[in-house]
C-alpha cells in the first residue's frame, strides 16, 4: 500500500471518517463538520443544502433539524438521503447515501440542552421553510417564546435528528493532473458486510 494509500487504511469506514474529521478539524478554518445534503421531494425534484453534522455514531451519522422544514419533510417522506463532506484544505471528500431514520430520543434531548439558550429558543420561535413577513416578526416572536419557555426550554416536538445508515460511502483524496484516489465502500442493505472497491479518477 502506498503512503497515499495509508489515508483510506482500516476496516471500519466509520473511524475512517472519524478520522478525517478530526484531521480537518486542524486545518478548515470553518465549519470541518459542514455537509451538502441532498433530498428529493415527492415529485422526485432534488434539494441540496448546507446543515452541520452533529455526530459520527459506530453505524451512522447524525444531524439536527426542523421536522417541519423542507427537508425534514422531504427526508420523513422517502427514508433516504445523501450528502458530502468536502475539505479544501485537505484536498479530500467523503460522499454518503443512506437510509433515514429519526433520532427524538434521549440523545436528541440532550443534545438540545447542550445548546445556547438563545439557539433553543430559536428552534421553538422559526418556523423552518414557511414565509416570514420580515426579520422584525422572527425577533418577535423570539421574544414572546423568550416570555413563554422561560431560561430552560424543552426541546421541541418539531424538532430533533435525523441519522443516516449508509448503504454506500465513498472516500476520495485529490490527485496530481486529476489522477485522484477513491474507494467505494458499499452493500446492499444496512446489515450486510461492507464491499470495498477502488474506483477510477
Amino acid at each position: 500500500m502506498s503512503d497515499r494509500d495509508n489515508i483510506f487504511a482500516g476496516r471500519d469506514p466509520f473511524a475512517i471518517a472519524r478520522q478525517w474529521l478530526e484531521e480537518a478539524r486542524q486545518s478548515e478554518v470553518n465549519d470541518p463538520n459542514a455537509i451538502a445534503l441532498s433530498t428529493v421531494d415527492a415529485s422526485g425534484m432534488p434539494n441540496v443544502r448546507m446543515v452541520l453534522l452533529k455526530d459520527i455514531e459506530a453505524d451512522a451519522f447524525v444531524f439536527y433539524t426542523n421536522y417541519n422544514s423542507q427537508k425534514g419533510v422531504e427526508l420523513t417522506q422517502s427514508g433516504k438521503a445523501a450528502f458530502v463532506l468536502h475539505w479544501k484544505s485537505l484536498s479530500r471528500q467523503v460522499r454518503v447515501r443512506g437510509l433515514v431514520t429519526k433520532e427524538d430520543g434521549p440523545i436528541a434531548d440532550a443534545y438540545y440542552r447542550s445548546r445556547s439558550l438563545k439557539s433553543r429558543l430559536g428552534a421553538w420561535a422559526s418556523k423552518q421553510s414557511q414565509p416570514l413577513s420580515s426579520r422584525e416578526a422572527l425577533m418577535a416572536e423570539v421574544a414572546k417564546v423568550t416570555l413563554q419557555k422561560g431560561r430552560d426550554p424543552e426541546r421541541p416536538p418539531f424538532w430533533g435528528g435525523f441519522r443516516i445508515a449508509p448503504v454506500e460511502i465513498e472516500f476520495w483524496s485529490d490527485g496530481a493532473f486529476r489522477l485522484h484516489d477513491r474507494f467505494r465502500w458499499s452493500r446492499e442493505a444496512i446489515k450486510d458486510e461492507w464491499e470495498v472497491t477502488r474506483l477510477s479518477p
